[in-house]
């Protein structure tokens, strides 16, 4: 589990079909410091309904993700968790 902050949301005009439906946003990592972003971005599936600039708690577990959204096939690897306060 890490924490992350959401810098926007992506569109897909063609996707796998599992991905149908839900909502797909681009996060970046925090530091140690809570505050400033580090690394690369990662494209995330949201099922909480986070937005731009809202700290998420995201994990890379695909055998969970794959079981939120339902398939096995899925491509997705990375799933927000729920929204930070």
């Amino acid at each position: 589990m890490q924490i992350a902050r959401v810098i926007g949301s992506a569109t897909a005009t063609v996707k796998h079909k599992s991905l149908v439906g839900w909502k797909l946003l681009l996060v970046k990592a925090l530091a140690a410091d809570g505050q400033s972003v580090d690394g690369d971005p990662v494209l995330v599936v949201d099922s909480h309904g986070a937005g731009i600039g809202q700290d998420v708690m995201i994990s890379s577990d695909g055998r969970g993700t794959r079981e939120l959204i339902g398939d096995n096939t899925t491509p997705v690897r990375w799933t927000v968790l729920g929204i930070c306060d």
